[in-house]
């Protein structure tokens, strides 16, 4: 089915295609904590940036490895590149439109202690 969302101030706007039923993780690192992030990881090809590529700053920590990306205008994360699925783009299930239909479940994912936590998700992706 296909979902939309964006940031608040409406410049960052995309689209993607997901299950009709899906899989949040709940990541308690410093950033995801302190900002209520709800992952659900979008496969690149499945996800398409409608509009506000320059609108979005980037902002990396620690490995680097994530690349977190907000909106320069009002400052929401709605979706960003994560360290542990390279190849999809985390969404932030809480910037999806109001009527986007999904049935969700959350697992917790457990970043503060990010390399046992990603062993133990594996192919649970």
């Amino acid at each position: 089915m296909k979902i939309a969302g964006g940031c608040h101030c409406g410049a960052v706007r995309f689209e993607a295609e997901v299950a009709e039923s899906v899989e949040l993780l709940d990541c308690n690192c410093s950033i995801c904590a302190k900002t209520g992030y709800l992952h659900l990881n979008v496969p690149h090809r499945d996800f398409t940036l409608l509009s506000g590529a320059e609108s979005l700053t980037s902002y990396r920590f620690g490995s680097g490895a994530a690349e977190h990306l907000f909106c320069a205008v009002c400052g929401i994360k709605s979706f960003y590149q994560p360290r542990s699925h390279p190849d999809c783009w985390s969404v932030n299930f809480r910037c999806l439109d109001a009527d986007h239909g999904l049935a969700a479940t959350v697992r917790t994912f457990d970043g503060r202690n990010w390399e046992q936590a990603r062993a133990d998700l594996g192919d649970a992706r």
